[in-house]
């Protein structure tokens, strides 16, 4: 059996690098041959080119030339003469990867820039191994039209979680989807409390070693939000039979609710190498992927419930999803530029959900679904935000 050829969009990021440990680990299942990243680490993804010998190389900022002589000097480091793939440049450069022929297309960019090579990735026919929830949420039943039957399979552990559990029953017989979540570095503070946080406090997440974006993101709940209408979408299921639990040790990744009242959960020590891997190989697992739990160490595992008036984000995420259209992208949008704001020592910390509820109030929905209605609503909500936190003050 050949191996699988996949792409890796995002290869320098967290998903990216980790996708490639995976790729590694089974060569005879998977071979890289092509990858992308945004170009802010030019040794690195050309370190990875010369390591994948990937036919293709895409960055968003950079010069080819450029590249191509970090590509020359990090196959000279290895002995490796005459390597020259293909490369691409410019802010489309994913977008164009993505169509290259393969099996797999491995989704890891940050942010609903995401969205054009998701779309692009659908329409090679290849199965997208989607990491990047925020294209599927400013997308919509956009990316949902564009997707066949089981060609999209989720890499966020929670909703490949899902899909594993959903295994153990019919559509008809689930009750509800069980989002876990860490709590974050912040779990248990009131908002008054959480009013005062800083970014290194927001940066220091208890479980996952993730970007500034994401990490934020999960302090402040933003990011269990976003999974939310991620799980809404990927499933078909109401976002009124969507919980959230807080569960700190992150070793239950999500739970499933079935109509006879049996809850099936999948467990394993947080390592984003086995979802991953379940994206990359699907239906099929990975032969040790990933460790599975100690069960010669006595452990505990709990579960809490989510705190709403501390973490409003979740539900203000689903309000936004019950109005469909384009406000999910104005939710990620707005929450982008004020998570730049806090970081910037602009806002405080609870500014932020404040801050994209305001907007999100002033928005107006485009009723057509489009690419163009997106990145407009986008704009639309980057600017309002702007002029919103000009002003303030901490």
């Amino acid at each position: 059996m050949q191996p699988r050829k996949i792409v890796l969009l995002g290869s320098t990021g967290s998903i990216g690098t980790q996708a490639i440990d995976v790729v590694d680990a089974a060569p005879h299942l998977f071979e890289v041959v092509a990858l992308s990243a945004g170009g802010g680490n030019l040794d690195l993804i050309a370190q990875q080119a010369v390591h994948t010998k990937a036919q293709a190389v895409g960055i968003a900022r950079g010069d080819a030339r450029e590249l191509q002589e970090r590509i020359d000097a990090a196959a000279s480091a290895v002995g490796i003469r005459n390597y020259k793939p293909g490369i691409m440049t410019g802010p489309d450069a994913s977008t164009r990867i993505a169509a290259i022929e393969a099996d797999v297309v491995l989704n890891g960019i940050t942010g609903s820039i995401g969205l054009a090579p998701t779309l692009a990735a659908l329409n090679s026919g290849a199965v997208l191994a989607l990491a990047n929830k925020e294209s599927l949420i400013v997308g919509g039943a956009l990316v949902k039209a564009a997707a066949a039957p089981g060609q999209i399979v989720p890499v966020d552990s929670e909703h490949s979680a899902i899909a594993q559990c959903l295994r153990a029953g019919s559509a008809n017989e689930v009750e509800k989807l069980i989002l876990t979540a860490s709590g974050g570095p912040f779990r248990g503070l009131t908002k008054e409390l959480l009013r005062d946080v800083t970014p290194a406090e927001a940066l220091a997440h208890p479980t996952w070693d993730m970007g500034l974006m994401v990490t934020t993101n999960s302090a402040s709940l933003v990011n269990k939000g976003l999974e939310v209408i991620e799980a809404h979408l990927l499933f078909d299921v109401p976002l009124d039979r969507i919980d959230v639990v807080v569960h700190p040790q992150s070793v239950v990744h999500s739970m499933v609710e079935f109509v006879d009242g049996s809850i099936i959960g999948q467990a394993s020590p947080p390592d984003m190498r086995l979802p991953i891997a379940l994206g990359l190989g699907w239906p099929d697992r990975v032969p040790r992927a990933a460790k599975s739990c100690d069960w010669s160490q006595a452990t505990s595992w709990t579960f809490e419930p989510l705190d709403s008036v501390a973490f409003p984000a979740v539900e203000l995420a689903k309000d936004a999803a019950k109005q469909g259209s384009t406000y999910p992208a104005v939710f990620n949008a707005a929450n982008e530029e004020a998570v730049e704001a806090f970081h910037a020592g602009k806002i405080r910390f609870t500014d932020i959900v404040d801050t994209v509820e305001s907007v999100l109030s002033e928005h107006s929905g485009s009723f057509e679904l489009t690419v163009d209605s997106v990145l407009d609503a986008e704009s639309w909500a980057r600017t309002r935000t702007h002029d919103r936190l000009a002003n303030s003050t901490l």
